[in-house]
């Protein structure tokens, strides 16, 4: 059902979208975009990956960057969630998750240099930060009925495996093989700072113009996450945790007076360096915050909010793709609401038993789970390094690689809930099913859901600046790239602190529209 309060909320954003698309720069400033994108096109349908040198080893340095990121993260975030409730612990995990793996993987490059230590940390020290939270809140959501029952005594540790983490351990697996998706686009993207990983050969083969060769490492990720549930097996993940790494290269030796000196000196305020004081200081950060944080910020914040909007427009129009409301035939729907026995409803669904689903649904339904496959599976910083090369620098690019991902990702679930919904037996078909009976029902989850992915919009809006659209994230790799790790560290922070405040505002308004928390509810 709709609610006032839902309604006037979401026409609220729409209409500062609206506001924000007057103001931002979207033009298309490439000399012949559609020739681009034909060659683009040609490249997919004609992939080589014969002028990539030591391919495999990239595939094969790409999932060990994963694996090992992941599973430290993992580690970590489980022991985090045990403690999540001291305020202290939950202070630094939204600290550390704040800031984008591209930023840490920046930061580390600055005293690890080109060492696998980079990348893992990379990868690890935000991920610990978003495991700790959500493990926490699925702990928090199960039964607490069997520890009541418990003889007294009984340690905390035997307490919590057999009480809580039992119930919970279904949840923790799936939860942590999707961040190991996530791990995987990570590490990819890590290529474009230099680490030795897929994104590196595609930046490279752009920079080149070898269409080909990008089609073919485009289309090799896709088929690493899109087979990804069929070698990931329970029994073979120690495995591969064991081996990735050995797998992780060897890299230059760490200098260790650089770390050294990165914490003493480097990142160390230039006026307190000089000795010019509190007021030199004041004047250093006023500089910053006039010249540098202030248009990074407005700029960051337009650009999340047309993607948003345009996430949630986008989420609302594909869903469908997947829901089996719109793809079979009618006795689908009279064996939910008839509530048939699940042999015989897996039949059904199937097209077996009690008549089959039209060949041609099956097929839209197929692609359509196809296509948004590949929207979320594509990092937003991926997908918006290929349309800069293809339209030129705008903010263009970065609303539609934001939208494409998130929006692939929110359809993929709300159209996997609307499956969940029983329809009465007369209820509407086509245009009609869509507006008034699952749409309204949906609307509340889908919402809560977009706030959940606005925080890591804005996270993500922030680091495309590297690729040089003046948000945050291109001040931070300015000053990175002038040697002023000082100006950096004090943007990285500014950038961490407005995604906690997106987060506190985004619960907030869960709270009060009562939307059911989805954080853990992730493909």
């Amino acid at each position: 059902m709709w609610h006032s309060a839902t309604v006037r909320l979401s026409l609220g954003f729409v209409a500062l979208a609206v506001f924000c698309l007057g103001i931002a720069d979207l033009s298309i400033t490439a000399h012949d975009p559609w020739h681009e994108l034909g060659r683009l096109v040609q490249g997919l349908v004609q992939p080589d990956v014969s002028a990539v040198d030591d391919l495999w080893v990239a595939l094969l340095r790409t999932l060990a960057f994963a694996f090992v990121g992941v599973g430290l993260g993992a580690t970590a975030g489980f022991l985090l969630a045990l403690v999540f409730h001291s305020r202290l612990v939950r202070g630094i995990c939204a600290f550390v998750r704040a800031i984008h793996e591209l930023f840490w993987a920046l930061i580390f490059l600055q005293f690890f240099g080109l060492h696998p230590l980079t990348g893992v940390l990379a990868i690890a020290l935000p991920y610990a930060g978003v495991f700790a939270k959500v493990f926490a809140e699925i702990l928090e959501e199960t039964d607490p009925l069997p520890e009541r029952v418990l003889p007294a005594g009984s340690g905390r540790l035997s307490t919590l495996a057999f009480t809580r983490l039992s119930e919970a351990w279904p949840h923790l697996v799936s939860y942590t093989s999707y961040r190991l998706e996530c791990g995987l686009r990570s590490s990819a993207v890590l290529g474009f700072v230099g680490m030795p990983t897929l994104g590196f050969y595609l930046e490279s083969a752009f920079a080149q113009g070898h269409y080909d060769t990008v089609g073919a490492l485009l289309l090799l990720f896709y088929a690493l996450i899109a087979s990804l549930r069929l070698w990931v097996r329970p029994l073979l993940v120690p495995v591969y945790l064991v081996v990735a790494p050995f797998c992780l290269g060897s890299g230059l030796p760490i200098v260790w007076s650089n770390v050294s000196r990165f914490f003493t000196e480097d990142i160390v305020p230039s006026p307190l360096r000089h000795g010019e004081g509190v007021s030199g200081l004041v004047g250093w950060l006023g500089d910053i915050m006039a010249n540098e944080a202030l248009p990074g910020i407005w700029q960051t914040l337009v650009l999340t909010q047309i993607a948003l909007v345009l996430t949630g427009l986008l989420a609302l129009a594909l869903y469908p793709l997947v829901s089996r409301h719109f793809f079979q035939k009618r006795d689908f729907q009279r064996a939910f609401c008839q509530r048939l026995p699940f042999r015989q409803h897996l039949a059904v669904a199937k097209g077996h038993s009690t008549g089959s689903g039209r060949p041609g649904n099956r097929l839209a339904h197929l692609l359509g789970h196809g296509l948004l496959v590949i929207m979320r599976s594509t990092p937003e910083y991926l997908l918006a390094f290929i349309l800069l090369q293809l339209w030129g620098p705008s903010m263009l690019p970065a609303v539609v690689a934001l939208a494409i991902h998130n929006g692939g990702i929110i359809a993929h679930l709300v159209g996997r809930r609307s499956n969940e919904v029983r329809l009465r037996q007369d209820a509407p078909h086509g245009l009609e099913r869509y507006a008034y009976e699952l749409t309204p029902r949906l609307y509340g989850p889908f919402l809560a859901l977009l706030f959940y992915r606005w925080e890591i919009i804005m996270r993500e809006t922030a680091i495309l600046g590297i690729l040089g659209i003046t948000t945050l994230g291109f001040y931070v790799d300015s000053a990175i790239q002038e040697i002023r790790f000082d100006r950096a560290m004090v943007l990285i922070l500014i950038t961490a602190l407005l995604n906690i405040g997106v987060d506190v505002l985004a619960r907030h308004l869960r709270a009060r529209l009562r939307l059911r928390h989805t954080a853990n509810c992730e493909p």
